[in-house]
């Protein structure tokens, strides 16, 4: 294969990774554990996921531009 190409898909399956993980990270700790919904009162838990879940996208798409404005090797 080509190095183009390999550093390509290396690149797609970088994003794909990073994507999927941070998904499931923010799904397990919101749905499975209940800190996404608020119920009769706001929690600590509660404020503690919603910071989380506000600074990790800017920090994930500040990834994803840093991932792919590199030039390709």
């Amino acid at each position: 294969m080509e190095p183009d190409v390999a550093a390509f898909l290396k690149r797609i399956s970088t994003s794909i990774f990073v994507g999927i993980f941070w998904m499931g990270i923010n799904s397990s700790f919101g749905i499975m554990y209940d800190y996404a919904f608020i119920h009769d009162k706001i929690s600590t838990g509660n404020i503690v996921f919603y910071i989380w879940f506000i600074a990790s996208i800017p920090l994930l798409i500040w990834f994803y531009i840093r991932l792919w404005k590199k030039p390709l090797e």
